[in-house]
């Protein structure tokens, strides 16, 4: 699950038209910052992503188990 299945639907309804406007900054982070509340786990993919980091900070922060790799995941098969 990533915040973006679930906040981009609701940026378009709530009229968002450009990826990184003001109505973006103001659902899409936040609606994935909720979401780490609900994981059990977060797997941080590979690449620059600054919301990315921002995820792992706020997983950190609240004791959520952070994974770099699917190899590091207990019980992954």
């Amino acid at each position: 699950m990533i915040g973006e299945w679930v906040a981009l639907p609701v940026w378009r309804e709530a009229g968002g038209k450009k990826v990184g406007d003001e109505l973006y900054e103001k659902i899409l982070h936040p609606t994935a910052g909720r979401l780490i509340d609900l994981c059990g786990a977060v797997l941080r993919l590979s690449g620059a992503s600054k919301g990315a980091d921002d995820n792992i900070r706020k997983a950190t922060l609240r004791g959520v188990p952070v994974y770099y790799s699917v190899t590091e995941i207990p019980n992954a098969s």
